[in-house]
């Protein structure tokens, strides 16, 4: 069982995801770096491919949380930034990281940004899990 619970209220209005997340007193807080779509090698994955690039970014961030003594299930928010200006860009890399957690649909922030720090990267996933001391 996990040390997340998810927040939900019916004081505001549905969403595809819970509005707070609370973790259990004397639960480990683990801060991920930001998920970025690089293959092993450290090149860009799915150059312009928004989608590509955010199903990257969910398998290094899940390779991160096992490194870390997590899984999905242990994550209490994240934060999906996009390397675009345009709606349709963010909608496409949030469908994908909203599937990857299924139905711990944790609460996130989907944010348009300038740029991101590779070189043809426009996908970046920010998370932190909280797990029990163990």
């Amino acid at each position: 069982m996990s040390a997340v619970h998810l927040v939900r209220s019916d004081a505001l209005a549905a969403a595809p995801y819970a509005y707070a997340s609370r973790v259990e007193p004397g639960a480990e807080l683990i801060f991920l770096a930001g998920a970025c779509p690089l293959a092993d090698d450290g090149s860009t994955v799915a150059v312009g491919d928004v989608a590509g690039q955010a199903r990257r970014c969910v398998e290094n961030m899940l390779v991160a949380l096992d490194a870390a003594g997590a899984g999905i299930a242990d994550v209490a928010s994240t934060r999906v930034l996009v390397a675009s200006s345009e709606r349709r860009d963010l909608v496409a890399a949030w469908e994908v990281v909203r599937a990857a957690f299924g139905e711990h649909d944790v609460p996130s922030t989907l944010m348009g940004v300038a740029a991101l720090g590779y070189e043809d990267q426009l996908v970046e996933v920010e998370v932190v899990a909280a797990v029990r001391p163990g």
